[in-house]
């Protein structure tokens, strides 16, 4: 990374227009993320969600308040936020790979891809529309068993709540639309950038609540002779949580940089008196090819025992009541208390979590890395792996390989996403998505800042102070057919001082 280069394009003003482009739009989403949603009651919302939230807190609700940056929190237009989009756009792909048209259309270059951004942009809508609906059940549902306070939407008219689906849908769009914008200025991928964002927004909080935990009054430590109002065993398990983070920051960083590179020759060509091929390059594969998709599957697949569950609790039957309190039981986020109580029911939540991702891993990688289409196109355009041969061969090669390295990613994106509740064991706050988060903002802000770097190359590049070397710049074009007057420039002879 080039700090030179990049400081040295902020002189530029296209530059600096870009970047303070992107942080307007920034600034503007997190001013949206804290307009509330429009209810009869605002005072009962505000005590259901300090209830909600100031409680164990599930672990649906702390993965959509990280990702939309609090704006669950605050019941905010941006609650579901970037959600519609991202399914939108997981759809598409896998509809890409199921539908012989949509998959002819996305080899006809840029024109098929912006035809395919059109249908995702399409079904964003309805996907917004189905989403805020969710989102207002499953905070009401939620908020009337945790935060001991009856339904949220209960005076609520038919026209209200059209209002806040509107709004929720509003929200969405407006938020992919602003992701586009900044991904037009070429300083970052919009979507990434807004999600990372809202991660951010949500560290001082949970810096705050373990300062909280570490800092008692009723406690003291001595250091030094002096006596400071420390719990010493939360200090301890906050040294260690801090030493874990910079640990698992420089794993994450190794684990989203690692790859396998692969050495393609292409065979020389000779076409009349022209010679092609004969170049040797790299085919980089992934470590971690899926990122974080897997671990948004198996959150989202994971809310829905709990949630069917509290529906057989309303049940008029004995026996469904019973499944649904224990499917609400197994599969509800563990906490200290529920580990201390022993056990194999706390348990079931993680070791289910942690299948899921490293079964969606699999899956989602088959889907973004075609090991047949990669061989295919190596075998037409004259590319090959050395000692091993072109076509079904190279496919299997390419399928050994990918298997082997997804293998070792699923492992660790599984580890990665039992961190928070690990870190819950040991720490009564709620350190939601940690391995999750780094693994996140390290993602974006190494690929923000290989787009700064590249965009600051652009406009720093050299120019020529001289004009062009064959053409007389001060002479006026010729009226007639527009060309420059032909004149050759030779360099000058500098005679050496004896």
């Amino acid at each position: 990374m080039s700090w030179g280069i990049i400081w040295k394009s902020l002189k530029n003003s296209d530059m600096r227009k870009r970047i303070l482009a992107v942080l307007g739009m920034l600034l503007i989403f997190r001013v949206l993320a804290h307009i509330p949603i429009p209810l009869s009651n605002p005072e009962t919302l505000r005590q259901v969600l300090e209830n909600l939230f100031n409680s164990q807190t599930p672990q649906l609700l702390s993965f959509i308040d990280v990702l939309s940056g609090g704006a669950l929190a605050n019941f905010s237009i941006m609650l579901i936020g970037l959600g519609p989009y991202i399914n939108a756009s997981i759809i598409m792909q896998l509809l890409t790979r199921a539908i012989p048209q949509l998959e002819a259309l996305n080899k006809e270059g840029e024109y098929g891809r912006k035809k395919i951004n059109q249908y995702t942009r399409i079904l964003t809508l309805p996907l917004a529309i189905i989403q805020s609906i969710g989102a207002i059940y499953l905070v009401r549902q939620q908020a009337s068993r945790i935060g001991g306070i009856g339904d949220i939407t209960a005076n609520t008219s038919i026209m209200q709540w059209v209002l806040m689906i509107s709004a929720l849908t509003g929200g969405a769009m407006l938020l992919m639309w602003l992701g586009e914008l900044i991904t037009e200025q070429s300083i970052g991928n919009g979507i990434s950038l807004i999600i990372t964002v809202g991660i951010v927004s949500q560290l001082p909080g949970t810096i705050s609540s373990v300062v909280s935990n570490v800092i008692d009054k009723t406690s003291e430590f001595a250091f030094l002779g002096i006596k400071l109002p420390i719990n010493q065993a939360q200090a301890t398990y906050a040294l260690i949580i801090t030493l874990a983070t910079l640990l698992m920051t420089v794993f994450v960083v190794k684990l989203n940089e690692a790859s396998r590179k692969i050495t393609i020759h292409y065979a020389k060509r000779v076409q009349g008196n022209r010679t092609y091929g004969g170049v040797t390059t790299i085919l980089p594969v992934k470590l971690i090819t899926a990122g974080v998709v897997p671990i948004i599957f198996a959150t989202a697949f994971l809310s829905v025992p709990s949630f069917l569950g509290q529906l057989l609790t309303s049940s008029q039957s004995q026996r469904l009541q019973e499944i649904g309190s224990n499917l609400v039981i197994w599969f509800q986020n563990p906490s200290p208390q529920t580990f201390a109580a022993g056990g194999f029911t706390p348990y079931i939540y993680p070791i289910t979590y942690f299948l899921l991702v490293f079964v969606f891993t699999f899956f989602y990688t088959g889907i973004t890395f075609d090991s047949k289409e990669i061989a295919e196109n190596l075998q037409k355009q004259g590319g090959f792996i050395e000692g091993v041969r072109s076509g079904s061969q190279t496919e299997k090669y390419l399928g050994k390989i990918i298997n082997r390295l997804t293998l070792f990613g699923a492992l660790s994106l599984g580890l990665l996403a039992l961190v928070p509740i690990i870190g819950q064991v040991f720490v009564s706050a709620n350190i939601a998505l940690g391995g999750t988060s780094i693994l996140i903002l390290v993602s974006v802000a190494l690929e923000t800042l290989r787009a700064i770097e590249s965009r600051a190359l652009m406009v720093t590049y050299d120019q020529y102070e001289e004009p062009d070397f064959f053409y007389d710049m001060s002479e006026p074009l010729d009226a007639a057919t527009g060309a420059k007057r032909l004149k050759l420039r030779f360099p000058k002879i500098r005679k050496d001082k004896k």
